[in-house]
This record gives structure tokens, C-alpha cells and sequence, in this order.
């Protein structure tokens, strides 16, 4: 009992385990001794060294302590050297992000921005990343290394079956010519510019749900990170040319800041918070046998349990990781939603929930556009940690990180990445889109 609450005051309230009664407590010790003769480790208990519950032997061969070995397949070059690739705070001439540490422990938040993403000039992968639990700083780091890995080498594969297909194509085509053949019946043809749009989303779309699951994969094999209670969240998004395509895992929140038929700027959420008590999640959990309930101090807040255990309370209903739920209806397939870019849009911001917990989507894109581009990362994360401090005094502040990137770059940038700058206090104290094909279009679920 005095660990469960350990948990909620350490790490957040994404997870969070807390029995009621002696037989509830009886069957979630039962789960721990099961944990324990499988050597799986346990979502309860210390903040970065070893797991609770486990045998020594078994925390230094498989954990931080044992000997570190390479998954195959796994990437192996130096991240720091790649031309474009930024997750530290600061900017660039398209971006801005900045993460700060809240008041839980360790900074569990992540992540990147790169540019000329894959080789190809123009495309831009930002994506945040929010672990919890024991090890979620880790996790949500090897999902920030690796998933934008997985998504490239998708996209070539998807690529040479293409020219392997238009090869054949070419040769059925030439055969086709010289004999003369044509439909009676045929049908104008998309233009050029039509047919690229639309194998582009739908070649994304294919990539994001195939990359999201490898990573997965990568995750519950990892020798080096406990992810059995541990994980993340994954809003991840690709630009390329007009298209926005953005993946989504978890409870992280993508948000377009643009302007109404007034010139006044208005915010457009682009993403689903996939909570729990979603009609659609919670239907998929509970026929996994999951539970979706709330903790009767935090009736707003739902949470995915295990069949017969308190335990261990998820906050959201997908996630990369916390294999202890994937059993039980919890699942990390990106809920997918495509954008086309007008010239009212000026910028997307990509951010963890220790933003949209204390400021709305109008208030962020507000305090976005008020400030210069190269700081306006910055400012909405410290705009946040005031409303904590503000609206929750009592509570400990969550990380927070935030990604925005800018469609029409200006003047005032260098070309190249710089690192965080001072900000004025006073400029701290600052204070029509198509659906989202996540139901019926692009963006279904996948199971």
C-alpha cells in the first residue's frame, strides 16, 4: 500500500497501483510472486536502479546492472552526428523545442526534430515522447532513437516494391501499346500531382502502422530496459511538401495553430487523446479482459487495470511498452490523421500532457504565436510550469516538453541548429479543417 502510493507521488499519474481490502491486496501479491518466478520485474517500486521484488541474480543479468548487449538489427551509429537531427533544447530555422524537468524525479519526457528526414529534402520527423513508469525515461529515449529508424527503412522498402512494381508495369505497358489494347470504358485518369498525394499519405499511413509495430516488438525484446511496466507515449509526425501525416500513441496531443476567415489565429486539435474511457478503447480493453475504471480520489481520471489486480493503472489506453497490459486490450498502434496544408496554417505544436493538463489548445497557440520562433518552445513550457504552480499548488509539476514547427520560416533565424537563449520574463508572462479519418478514413484502427 505505502509503495502504491510511492508510485503516484514519483512517478505521475500515468501509473499507479493501490489495492483496496485485504483480498484485493491478496490477489496483487499473488501477480508480484508471478512477476518475480518470471523474472519480468514490477511497475512498482524504485526510481532508475533496480526493481523491487527481484532476485539480485536476475537484476544484474537482465537490467541496468548486467552486461550490455545489441539487439541484431538494432542501430549502432553516433545519433549526435547526423546533419538535422535535434532533441536537445533549442531551435533551428524550422523549429523550436524545449523540455524541463517537473517535480516527480528524473525528466521522462523526449524529443526530436529532424530534418531532410530519410535524405529527402524538405521532409521534416518531429516527434514527443512521454514515458512513465520505473524506466519510461529510457523507454521513451530508445523509442525517440529507434522508431524514426524503423519508419526510413519502411519508406525505402515501400519504395523499391514500387519500382519493382513499375518495372513490370513498364514492360505490360509496352506489350500493351504494340497490340493496340485500350478499355472501352475508361475512366480520366488522377493528375500527377492527385496520384502522389494520395500514394504519399497512404504510403506513410502503411509505414507509421508497420514501424509502430517492429518498435514494439524491439521493446519487449530489449535486453538492456525492464519494459513490463514501463513505457510511452509517441505523437510523431512527418512533413512532406503540403502533408501532414501524424501518429499517434498515447496521450500526447498534436495541435495546428492557424488563422480564421478573421486573420485571428485559432487552434485546430490534429490528434485524439486515447484515453481509456474512449467508447472505442474501452470497448477493446474490456474484451481483452481488461478493466477501465477511476480511483475514487481522481474520479476524472480513467485507468486500465489488470483482470484480477489493482494494478497498475494506466492513464491511457496505447502505449509502446507496459507489456504487463498488452494482454488486456492495451495495444501500440498510431491512430493516424493526415493534414493538407493551407496557406493560413503557420505552425504545429507536438506536446506532452504536462502542457495540455494546465493550458488549453487556444492558449497555447496564443502564447506560440506571440512569441519569436526561435523561443517559442521555450516560453510555452515555462507559460506551463506558472499554470501549474497556479491552478494546482498542491501538485507536483509534470515534465514538460514541446515540439513546435513553423511552416513559413522568416528572416530572424540562422540556418543552422543553436542551443537554448534567454527569454525576457515579460515575454513569459504572455499570456476549414477536414475531420480526422481516424474513424472511417486513413486512420481506422488496426488490430
Amino acid at each position: 500500500m505505502t509503495q502504491s502510493v510511492e508510485v503516484l507521488n514519483r512517478y505521475g499519474t500515468d501509473l499507479v497501483g493501490e489495492g483496496t481490502g485485504s483480498e484485493r491486496m491478496l490477489g496483487f501479491e499473488c501477480f508480484l510472486n508471478v512477476v518475480r518466478a518470471l523474472g519480468m520485474g514490477s511497475c512498482i517500486g524504485g526510481d532508475g536502479g533496480s526493481p523491487p521484488f527481484l532476485p539480485d541474480s536476475i537484476t544484474n543479468n537482465n537490467l541496468d546492472g548486467g552486461k550490455r548487449r545489441r539487439l541484431k538489427g538494432s542501430s549502432s551509429f553516433d545519433y549526435k552526428v547526423v546533419p538535422g537531427r535535434m532533441f536537445h533544447n533549442g531551435s533551428s530555422e524550422v523549429a523550436s523545442m524545449y523540455s524541463k524537468q517537473g517535480k516527480k524525479g528524473i525528466n521522462q519526457d523526449a524529443m526530436l526534430v529532424w530534418e531532410n528526414f530519410g535524405s529527402k529534402e524538405g521532409t521534416i520527423f518531429c516527434g514527443v515522447f512521454d514515458g512513465h513508469g520505473p524506466y519510461g525515461h529510457r523507454v521513451a529515449k530508445a523509442v525517440r532513437d529507434s522508431f524514426p529508424l524503423k519508419l526510413i527503412a519502411q519508406l525505402d522498402l515501400h519504395h523499391m516494391n514500387q519500382d519493382r512494381l513499375s518495372d513490370h508495369s513498364s514492360v505490360a505497358g509496352s506489350y500493351n501499346s504494340e497490340i493496340g489494347f485500350r478499355l472501352g470504358d475508361e475512366k480520366p485518369s488522377l493528375t500527377d500531382n492527385e496520384l502522389d498525394g494520395t500514394d504519399t499519405i497512404l504510403t506513410l499511413r502503411e509505414s507509421f502502422l508497420k514501424a509502430s509495430k517492429f518498435m514494439d516488438k524491439e521493446l519487449k525484446l530489449h535486453p538492456d530496459i525492464n519494459c513490463f511496466c514501463s513505457g510511452t507515449t509517441a505523437v510523431t509526425l512527418v512533413k512532406q511538401g503540403q502533408d501532414l501525416v501524424i501518429g499517434n500513441v498515447g496521450d500526447s496531443r498534436a495541435v495546428l495553430g492557424t488563422r480564421d476567415h478573421d486573420d485571428s489565429i485559432t487552434a485546430v486539435q490534429l490528434t485524439i487523446d486515447l484515453k481509456p474511457n474512449l467508447p472505442r478503447e474501452e470497448e477493446r480493453i474490456k474484451l481483452r479482459r481488461g478493466r477501465v475504471f477511476s480511483l475514487h480520489n481522481e474520479p476524472d481520471v480513467s485507468r486500465v487495470w489488470l483482470p484480477n489486480a489493482d494494478f497498475p493503472g494506466l492513464a491511457m489506453a496505447r502505449a509502446f511498452g507496459d507489456f504487463c497490459l498488452k494482454d488486456f486490450g492495451l495495444i501500440a498502434v498510431p491512430d493516424i490523421s493526415h493534414h493538407r496544408l493551407t496557406e493560413k496554417d503557420e505552425f504545429v505544436v507536438l506536446a506532452s500532457d504536462g502542457i495540455w493538463d494546465v493550458l488549453s489548445n487556444e492558449e497555447v497557440v496564443d502564447i506560440v504565436a506571440s512569441a519569436s520562433q526561435s523561443n517559442a518552445a521555450r516560453v510555452l513550457v515555462e507559460s506551463a510550469v506558472k499554470a501549474w504552480k497556479t491552478k494546482y499548488p498542491s501538485s507536483k509539476i509534470d515534465d514538460c516538453a514541446a515540439v513546435c514547427l513553423f511552416f513559413d520560416s522568416n528572416s530572424e533565424f540562422k540556418s543552422s541548429y543553436t542551443t537554448d537563449e534567454s527569454i525576457p520574463e515579460a515575454l513569459i508572462d504572455q499570456s476549414e479543417h477536414s475531420p480526422l479519418l481516424g474513424e472511417k478514413g486513413i486512420g481506422g484502427d488496426v488490430q
